[in-house]
């Protein structure tokens, strides 16, 4: 079994006195948490460790940052990736527990709680890692996507920040608040511009780059140009930029200002990543990872499940050749 993290030394004895004592007589829902602390902190969202005493176990708790509480669009996507993970129910996505709202009247969910690494955490020491444990995680995202896409869902924010491997071998596809979903008949939502991909002239800004480049360099040409008919291709390319820099320990695409990366996306190809990695790249996987990363989206492969058949193929084979 591939292993990139031990399970934890002490994972939380079951006591008898936790699985058999009784509900009381009127459950509040106000008092169901006890908060232990924070998580993580994103842009729009905070994510809080908090034990469900109704359960007796610890887990994730998502909700708005206070000057996004009011907020109908934060709100709407907030909602979204909660139906989204939930109804999914697939074994590469973050199962969801419950949907709710606090005391204030505010909008949460609660998640399984995984102490992992993000993929971005274990790229960042890329040379600790075997290319076939590295590929197992790319799979397993791939599976998710077929799942969710066979669902009519387009996740839209494929990256390494959003991919966590658990201590047991889970690989997990998070953060589903981009997600696009279609109505019964072939609409989408009103904020839909929104979600793929605007970017402000504030973020365009030597402060605002840093943050925004990690998100530009895994989006397609049809995200960054907002065209309204993106559609399932484009998690191919933003799951081929992963492979790539999998592949190459770098990105497709770098630049100076976040214009010169948005213009490489729509008008350049990517280094072949045999000409830049510092490991030996085999055959088959260079060139699914060139041809997810094709401007057009027809020339992609043609659906994720094409995408899982090739990276399923024996391409190990390749670093064995002298």
């Amino acid at each position: 079994m591939l292993k990139f993290r031990q399970p934890p030394k002490d994972p939380g004895v079951i006591f008898l006195e936790d699985t058999d004592r009784p509900l009381p007589e009127v459950l509040n829902p106000n008092t169901r948490y006890m908060f232990t602390g924070e998580i993580a902190k994103g842009g729009k969202s905070v994510i809080l460790s908090c034990k469900d005493l109704h359960l007796s176990r610890v887990v994730a708790y998502k909700t708005l940052r206070a000057e996004f509480v009011d907020d109908e669009i934060e709100n709407t996507r907030l909602l979204r990736e909660a139906r989204v993970s939930g109804m999914l129910q697939h074994p590469n996505t973050m199962p969801v527990y419950e949907v709710g709202r606090d005391r204030k009247g505010h909008y949460y969910f609660t998640m399984k709680l995984v102490h992992g690494y993000t993929l971005r955490e274990i790229l960042d020491y890329r040379e600790r890692y075997d290319l076939t444990q590295l590929v197992y995680v790319i799979e397993q995202i791939g599976h998710a996507l077929a799942n969710a896409h066979a669902h009519r869902v387009a996740h839209r924010d494929i990256k390494p920040e959003n991919i966590l491997v658990g201590p047991y071998n889970e690989v997990l596809l998070l953060d589903w608040g981009l997600a696009k979903v279609w109505s019964k008949d072939g609409c989408t939502s009103d904020d839909d511009n929104l979600q793929t991909g605007e970017v402000s002239d504030s973020d365009m800004s030597i402060t605002g780059h840093g943050k925004l480049q990690g998100t530009l360099c895994y989006m397609s040409p049809e995200q960054i140009r907002r065209d309204p008919n993106i559609s399932f291709s484009t998690d191919i390319y933003s799951l081929g930029s992963v492979l790539y820099e999998v592949l190459t320990g770098r990105t497709p695409f770098s630049g100076d200002t976040s214009y010169e990366i948005m213009d490489k996306v729509q008008n350049q190809a990517p280094a072949s990543p045999s000409t830049i990695a510092k490991f030996k790249v085999p055959k088959i996987l260079e060139q699914l990872c060139m041809k997810c990363l094709h401007k057009d989206a027809a020339d992609r492969p043609a659906s994720m499940d094409v995408f899982l058949r090739v990276l399923q193929q024996d391409w190990a084979k390749d670093l064995v050749k002298k």
